[in-house]
């Protein structure tokens, strides 16, 4: 218990961390966390190779969904951007825009099959035409009878894709 209230207690992996200053007279205390909580939001990480990965989270199949998330910026690109004409049956970038932070990318995907899902898509500089970056949006993708997820920030469910399933359907065949 002296460890906690002399401020240094510490955890393995991350954890919680107190301010080791006592708090002034009438000041808010603060609790500060090694790590960025991001179970909220769209995680955009940078690859070794220059490219992007983006986890969006749980999606649920048959469902089609927004997704905004942010680049960070790459000088390269510039702020011209566009995708590349390589259709995708399955994502697609409805716009690009220049952000204070870099390039702000709104998409549109349809998640087709259960599993860990990964589609790309190529952003291409208009100014400098060697130049390309590949983001590789990826998604756990459950089946649609088994609940519904909480989707994270940046991801909103903007329609239903139903299968036409023939033990519901009211036709009668005649003889």
């Amino acid at each position: 218990l002296t460890q906690w209230s002399k401020g240094t207690c510490c955890a393995k992996g991350g954890g919680v961390r107190f301010s080791e200053e006592p708090p002034a007279a009438g000041a808010p205390s603060h609790v500060h966390f090694d790590e960025k909580l991001h179970d909220s939001v769209v995680m955009v990480t940078p690859e070794d190779d220059g490219n992007f990965l983006v986890k969006v989270g749980f999606l649920k199949t048959q469902h089609r969904y927004e997704i905004v998330f942010t680049l960070p910026e790459v000088p390269a690109l510039g702020k011209d951007v566009c995708p590349a004409p390589v259709p995708s049956p399955h994502l697609r970038i409805t716009d690009i825009t220049p952000a204070p932070e870099g390039l702000k990318v709104m998409c549109e995907y349809m998640a087709q099959q259960e599993g860990v899902l990964c589609e790309e898509v190529l952003l291409l500089s208009e100014t400098n035409e060697d130049v390309c970056v590949r983001v590789k949006v990826q998604a756990r993708v459950m089946d649609r009878h088994h609940g519904t997820p909480m989707l994270l920030e940046g991801v909103r469910c903007i329609g239903v894709e139903l299968e036409y399933d023939s033990e519901q359907s009211d036709w009668q065949g005649y003889d």
